[in-house]
Order: structure tokens, then C-alpha cells, then sequence
């Protein structure tokens, strides 16, 4: 099941990275947005990670498949922008993690449509 992927990266880096803390270099990314240093930083993430976690939540119910891809992709496309104009310096291989965010969008629209034949919407 495509959507289970999906919501498993979701899942992945909104609960595990930003709520647990289970990858300190997101909270550093977010910490270089200007405006946004120390507990404003702090919220910030924590924001994301409930995003992120709910969006799980989302694309596993299969509910309007195609808007959830969209907002995943916006949110994608919003973080990497964000994350390249202001924390590069922290991001080991911006190249990588460009194709690696451009693979998974692909994988969410595929996973929509997949879920939307299957149900008849």
C-alpha cells in the first residue's frame, strides 16, 4: 500500500525528528530562519511536527488523496526552501536531499491516485 509509505515518512519526521527530538539538525535549520532563533524556534518545529504527524494521519485514511498530496507537497516544498535559503550551511548534501524530497512527492501524488482509483473517487 503506496499511502503507507507515505504517511511512514510523515510519521517519521514529525513524530520521531521534530516532537522527540530524534534529529537535532532540524532544530538547528530551523533555528537560522531569521526571526525565529531560541523558544520561537522551538515552537516552530514542534508545529511542524504535529503537521507532519497529522498529515500521517491524513494519507493513511485515504480521505481526499489528492489534497493531502498537495498539502504534502506544499509543506515539502515550503520546508526545503526554508531549509536551503537559511540553514544550507547545516544540510550535509543539499543536492541529495532535493532529489531525495522530489522521489517522495512523486511517491505521495502516485500513492493519491492509487488510493483514489481504488475507492472509485
Amino acid at each position: 500500500m503506496p499511502a503507507a509509505a507515505v504517511a511512514g515518512v510523515w510519521l517519521y519526521h514529525g513524530l520521531w525528528c521534530k516532537l522527540l527530538g530524534g534529529c537535532p539538525e532540524q532544530a538547528t535549520i530551523v533555528g537560522e530562519v531569521p526571526g525565529l532563533g531560541g523558544r520561537r524556534a522551538k515552537t516552530v518545529l514542534l508545529s511542524l511536527g504535529l503537521v507532519e504527524t497529522a498529515l500521517a494521519g491524513w494519507v493513511i485514511s485515504g480521505v481526499r488523496p489528492r489534497l493531502a498530496a498537495a498539502t504534502g507537497t506544499a509543506l515539502v516544498v515550503g520546508m526545503n526552501t526554508g531549509g536551503l535559503l537559511f540553514g544550507r550551511r547545516h544540510i550535509p548534501a543539499p543536492k541529495a536531499l532535493v532529489l531525495e524530497n522530489l522521489g517522495f512527492i512523486a511517491m505521495a501524488w502516485l500513492a493519491a491516485e492509487s488510493d483514489r482509483v481504488a475507492v472509485g473517487k
